[in-house]
C-alpha cells in the first residue's frame, strides 16, 4: 500500500522532467487508435509541434521537436508516448491519493479508471471508448491535471479546456471543484474536417460523453441501457413477456458496444454479435461477457440452433464483418423461407465512419486500417459500398421476414443515408433539416420508439462508484438500492408505467452481482426518477455516516439523463415541436448542476 501511495505521489508531482523519461515506441501488445488524417498544411504542422512544446521548458525543445514531428507524421497526433506512466493505471482506493480535499481524490480515481487498460479502448492514446473519446489530448496534460488536483482545496475550482488544465481559480465550498469543456467550437467550424485539424493542433478535443468528463464506469453503463432497450423492444414489437429462443443480432464488442453480449444474456435471449477485432472478442470472452465465439459461419449457425433448441441465454461472437453475417441470414431466408433473427441493431462506431470506426466488408481490421492510411479516398468508397450492402440485407429481412431493427444512436441510419443506402422513409424530409421531428428514416431510433417514453417519465441513468474500491461496499450499495426500490413499489404512489420501470430496475439490481458487470472501478448503474435518486442518495449518505459503507461514493449521470444531451438523431429524436436541433437544454443542464452544488460538471460538443 505504501509503495502504491508513493507512486501516486510521484504521479501527482507534475510532468517528469528531471530526468525526462526516454523515448518510447508504440507497444505492439496494446491496442492502438487508428492513424488520424488531419491533412495539415506545412504551417499547421509546425504550429502543432510548437503547441505541444509549450508544455516543456525551452532547453528541451531541440530534443523533443523531432520526436513530436515524427509522432504527428506517423499517427496524425502528438500523444507524447515517452510520458506514458510506468505506474499501473487503474482506480485506487480514495485514501491512496495525495489531496487537500476528498473531492479531488475522487476525481483522480475516476481519471485513472478511464485510462485503465481493462477499461480503455486505446489506453496509450488516452481513448476510453468510441474510437476517439479522449480523456486528454496528450500525456503532459494528464500529469499537470493530477498535480493541480493534488493541490486543489475546497475553495478552488480547476478549469479544464479540451484536455488542457487552465489552472486553479478561487471559488467557494459549494461551487464545483472541477469545470470541464470539450470540443466547444464556433458553429460554422464545427465539422469533422475542422475538428481533425484542431485536435492535431492540440486546441480542441472530443470527449465523447463520459471519457473527457472522467465519469466512465466501463461498459456496464450501456449494459443496463441495452438490457432495457431489448426488453422493451420485445414487449412492444414481439408482444413477448420473455425472450427465450429469440435471436438478437448486432455488431460491436468494443468499449461501449461490448455491452450487447452481456445484455443479451441478462434478457434471456440469444445474442449474436459480429466483431472484426480479435483482441476485442478475446477481451470480452475473457471477462465472461461473451459466452462463446467463432469465425466460421457454419459453426455459428450450429451454435445458434443449439441455443434456440436448449432455450439458452447465451451470447455468441462472430469474428468477422457484420455485413457478411446479415447476408448469411438473407441467403438462409431466401432459400428456406425462415429467418431466425427477430431483433436487430448496430453499434459500429459510425460517428467516425471514415476514420476507422466502420470496417468495410471484404477487409480484415488490419487490411482496412492499412488502406485508410495509404488511400483515404478508396477507404471512403469501400465504407460507402459496405453500408449499402449492410442496409440492403437488413431491408430484405425486415420487409420479408418481420425483423424489427432499430438505430442505436451510433449514426447508422444517418451515415447510411448520406452514402445513398435505401434507408429513407416514404415521407418527405431531409435528414439535415426535418424540423418536424418525424422520422425520415424507414427504421426508428431507439429513443423514438423504445426508450423515449421511459425518459419522458423522468427516468434516466443513476450511477455510482464506491471509492473504497471494496467489493463488499458495492454489494452493500446494491442491497441499499434494492431496499429503496422495494419501499417505493410498496408505497402505492407509483403509476402503472413507473411501477414497470421500478420493477425492471429492482430485478436488475438484485441480479447485478451475479452477472460480473464490474470492469475497472467498483461501479453500478440503474435507471430511476427523482424520487428514487434522492432516496438512494440519502440512504448512501446514512450508510457512510454509520460505517456500513467503508468509503465515499461518487454519484454520476450520463448522456441518457433527462435534458442531458441535445442530439437530434438520438436523445432528442422524439422531440416534435421543432426544437430537436436546439442545444439550450444541455447548456441549461450543466449550468443548473453547477449552481446547485455538483462536485464537477462537463459540457461537450461533437
Amino acid at each position: 500500500m505504501e509503495c502504491v501511495k508513493s507512486e501516486l505521489s510521484v504521479l501527482c508531482s507534475g510532468i517528469p522532467l528531471s530526468p525526462l523519461p526516454p523515448p518510447k515506441e508504440r507497444d505492439p501488445c496494446v491496442p492502438h487508435a487508428p492513424t488520424r488524417k488531419p491533412n495539415l498544411t506545412p504551417q499547421e504542422f509546425a504550429l502543432s509541434v510548437k503547441n505541444a512544446l509549450k508544455y516543456f521548458p525551452t532547453h528541451l525543445h531541440t530534443s523533443l521537436a523531432p520526436e513530436f514531428s515524427r509522432e504527428l507524421r506517423e499517427y496524425g497526433h502528438i500523444y507524447m508516448y515517452r510520458l506514458i506512466p510506468s505506474t499501473e493505471m487503474r482506480a485506487y482506493p480514495i485514501s491512496y491519493y495525495p489531496c487537500q480535499t476528498l473531492a479531488s481524490a475522487a476525481i483522480m480515481l475516476m481519471i485513472m479508471n478511464n485510462l485503465d487498460p481493462r477499461v480503455a479502448q486505446y489506453p496509450h492514446e488516452m481513448v476510453t471508448y468510441g474510437g476517439n473519446g479522449q480523456v486528454f489530448s496528450n500525456w503532459a496534460q494528464f500529469y499537470l491535471t493530477m498535480n493541480y488536483l493534488s493541490k486543489l482545496t475546497d475553495k478552488q475550482t480547476l478549469s479544464m479546456y479540451s484536455g488542457h488544465p487552465m489552472g486553479l481559480f478561487p471559488s467557494t465550498p459549494h461551487a464545483p471543484r472541477l469545470v470541464v469543456t470539450n470540443g466547444m467550437v464556433v458553429p460554422n467550424y464545427s465539422s469533422k474536417q475542422s475538428y481533425e485539424k484542431m485536435f492535431a493542433l492540440g486546441v480542441s478535443m472530443y470527449g465523447q460523453m463520459t471519457a473527457g468528463s472522467y465519469a466512465y464506469i466501463g461498459p456496464q453503463g450501456i449494459v443496463h441501457g441495452t438490457t432495457l432497450t431489448i426488453l422493451n423492444a420485445a414487449r412492444k414489437h414481439l408482444q413477448s413477456g420473455g425472450l427465450s429462443g429469440c435471436v438478437f443480432l448486432s455488431s460491436g464488442l468494443g468499449g461501449m458496444s461490448g455491452a450487447q453480449a452481456k445484455a443479451a444474456v441478462i434478457c434471456g435471449c440469444v445474442g449474436v454479435i459480429a466483431e472484426v477485432s480479435l483482441s476485442a472478442i478475446e477481451k470480452r470472452h475473457a471477462q465472461g461477457w461473451l459466452t462463446m465465439w467463432t469465425g466460421d459461419l457454419k459453426k455459428l449457425s450450429e451454435m445458434i440452433d443449439d441455443a434456440i433448441l436448449q432455450h439458452s441465454a447465451v451470447s455468441i461472437g462472430y469474428h468477422g464483418n457484420v455485413v457478411d453475417l446479415w447476408e448469411f441470414f438473407v441467403q438462409e431466408f431466401e432459400s428456406s423461407g425462415k429467418c431466425r433473427v427477430s431483433l436487430g441493431s448496430d453499434q459500429t462506431s459510425l460517428h467516425n465512419p471514415y476514420g476507422g470506426g466502420y470496417i468495410p466488408a471484404g477487409y480484415t481490421e488490419q487490411e482496412a486500417l492499412s488502406l485508410l492510411s495509404s488511400d483515404e479516398g478508396l477507404f471512403r468508397e469501400k465504407v460507402q459500398e459496405s453500408l449499402k450492402r449492410h442496409v440492403s440485407a437488413i431491408n430484405k429481412l425486415s420487409d420479408g421476414a418481420g425483423l424489427f431493427f432499430w438505430d442505436y444512436g451510433n449514426g447508422f441510419l444517418l451515415e447510411a443515408g448520406r452514402c445513398g443506402a435505401d434507408v429513407k422513409s416514404e415521407c418527405e424530409g431531409d435528414s439535415g433539416s426535418n424540423f418536424s421531428g418525424r422520422s425520415e428514416f424507414r427504421y426508428v431510433s431507439y429513443v423514438q420508439d423504445i426508450m423515449g417514453r421511459i425518459f419522458s417519465l423522468g427516468f434516466g441513468p443513476f450511477r455510482w462508484v464506491c471509492c473504497s474500491c471494496l467489493a463488499e461496499d458495492l454489494s452493500t450499495t446494491d442491497l441499499i438500492a434494492a431496499e429503496v426500490l422495494k419501499d417505493s413499489l410498496s408505497s402505492g404512489q407509483l403509476s402503472k408505467d413507473k411501477q414497470q420501470q421500478y420493477t425492471d430496475n429492482l430485478k436488475w439490481i438484485e441480479e447485478a452481482g451475479k452477472h460480473e458487470l464490474v470492469v475497472g472501478s467498483r461501479a453500478r448503474i440503474l435507471y430511476s426518477d427523482e424520487r428514487g435518486r434522492v432516496a438512494i442518495a440519502l440512504a448512501f449518505n446514512e450508510a457512510i455516516r454509520s460505517g456500513r459503507l467503508k468509503g465515499p461514493v461518487v454519484l454520476s449521470r450520463d448522456h441518457h439523463d433527462v435534458g442531458g444531451t441535445d442530439s437530434p438523431f438520438r436523445e432528442t429524436s422524439n422531440i416534435y415541436d421543432g426544437s430537436r436541433f436546439c442545444a439550450d437544454m444541455a447548456v441549461q443542464n450543466v449550468i443548473g448542476c453547477a449552481v446547485r452544488g455538483a462536485t464537477w460538471v462537463s459540457l461537450h460538443n461533437g
